[in-house]
């Protein structure tokens, strides 16, 4: 099971919303999260090397959110769960929630591996899938930079601050997907077809008796302030007195 979050694109530059509260999302261009779109490739790669027998895209958001439950389709996964809300997804559903109804969808797939994106670029949280595996008392390998299966478990490699480190987990286990994990195909003209014949299991949100309320609340949303312009000093000496005298960043 591999969850796909909808995002604006990374290529969008982002414009904070009138009343400060987000960003504009209308009539912005939206797609899959980069890191969702990793472990949806891990996915496919899984089965193709027969560790998998089936990838199942899920997705928490509004009717939109097929999109990219259809990209994940088009790439290779095998049928979709649209989990339905209307609440925002950048804002107002928050990691404890996602994970919560992901813990309602896991226990009726009764899946073996959950492969989420480490992070989604709208709230760069990284808190789902470690708050899921804790839900379903399972082990995690989170910020995966390499992951092999064998003899039952799983040998992941991770992204640490100090460089990497090598875990070997048992399953069923949680995943969260690294940059370096891999490169995400893309998705056929053939298999962009195939895909809109492909079953989505629609579940209302609301069905699922949990709890969406914020547990945050967003005050304000502004830019960061504009940089000044930069000066071109005439040499070394001048260079060094603006450090020390104006910067204050050497002594």
């Amino acid at each position: 099971l591999v969850g796909v979050k909808r995002v604006i694109d990374y290529a969008v530059k982002v414009r904070i919303a009138a009343d400060k509260k987000g960003v504009e999302l209308a009539n912005v261009k939206m797609s899959m999260n980069p890191f969702c779109e990793i472990a949806v490739e891990e996915a496919i790669r899984m089965k193709e090397a027969k560790t998998a027998t089936e990838v199942v895209a899920v997705s928490v958001g509004p009717k939109q959110a097929q999109e990219q439950i259809r990209t994940a389709l088009a790439m290779g996964a095998d049928r979709g769960v649209h989990v339905t809300t209307d609440l925002r997804l950048d804002n107002d559903l928050q990691p404890l929630a996602v994970a919560k109804l992901l813990k309602e969808v896991i226990e009726k797939e009764a899946p073996d591996v959950v492969l989420l994106g480490k992070q989604s670029i709208d709230g760069d949280c990284a808190q789902t899938g470690p708050m899921l595996a804790a839900m379903m008392g399972w082990p995690q390998a989170t910020m995966a930079s390499e992951l092999t299966f064998e003899d039952g478990g799983a040998t992941v490699e991770r992204e640490t601050d100090n460089g990497t480190e090598v875990i070997k987990v048992g399953t069923p286990l949680v995943v969260t997907a690294d940059l370096r994990l891999n490169e995400p195909r893309y998705a056929k003209l053939p298999n962009i077809m195939k895909a809109k014949k492909k079953k989505i299991e629609a579940i209302d949100a609301a069905s699922l008796g949990v709890d969406l309320s914020p547990r945050i609340e967003v005050l304000e949303m502004n830019d960061p302030p504009v940089r000044a312009a930069g000066i071109v000093v005439e040499d070394v000496t001048t260079l060094v007195d603006k450090l020390k005298n104006e910067a204050s960043v050497i002594a």
